[in-house]
């Protein structure tokens, strides 16, 4: 297993309504998959990791194509105090021992129905998550996407991580908002939110 941790001290890339966004996706999941109660602020000054660094038996996995999945896998990372790990480098038997994982993933493949990321998630999903038991654990998505290229499918395997995960048996944490976004649609919204934290980091 090729672990890779990533020190990032700013969310650069993002403007201050998406840095509180991201914040609070990564204290909302930490205190779901901690099962510890966080305090929430206002302040986006506040040290993140110091706020929300978990204590939990948790992993974080994603895949990507350009970089940029890997970039906010490191946002979080640095702000959960975990490590992250390519989804393809993962042994079966490493997600099974956790109790809870935050996955995320690129749309590569536009306007599908299934297999949208273009990375190892599209094997992963359909290949191995059938066959191990994840049942009961919980899960926290984040999505990476182009909301000026790709407006009308932004995020959209976001929303395949998600109902996959939940099929399996998971308890799906870290809704957030769709305010401040500039996208058409997006099938990783469920009831006018976000499944989890969707990223823009050509945009944004």
């Amino acid at each position: 297993i090729r672990a890779r941790c990533h020190t990032i001290p700013i969310f650069h890339s993002y403007n201050i309504e998406k840095y509180q966004n991201m914040k609070l996706f990564t204290i909302v999941a930490a205190s779901c998959l901690s099962k510890t109660t966080f305090a929430f602020t206002s302040s986006v000054h506040q040290n993140v990791r110091s706020a929300t660094a978990l204590n939990a038996n948790v992993g974080i996995y994603y895949s990507t194509q350009t970089g940029n999945t890997e970039t906010v896998a490191g946002y979080i990372s640095e702000a959960a105090g975990v490590d992250i790990v390519d989804i393809g480098d993962a042994a079966d038997d490493e997600i099974t021992a956790l109790d809870s994982i935050i996955v995320g993933a690129p749309t590569w493949h536009t306007d599908q129905e299934e297999e949208r990321s273009g990375t190892e998630w599209d094997t992963w999903l359909y290949s191995t998550l059938p066959n191990i038991d994840v049942s009961g654990k919980n899960v926290a998505v984040f999505g990476v996407g182009d909301q000026a290229s790709y407006a009308e499918y932004y995020c959209d395997a976001a929303g395949e991580l998600y109902d996959l995960f939940e099929a399996a048996g998971c308890k799906m944490m870290g809704f957030t908002s769709t305010d401040g976004y500039d996208h058409d649609s997006s099938k990783a919204e469920r009831d006018g939110k976000f499944i989890g934290l969707m990223g823009d980091e050509d945009n944004q």
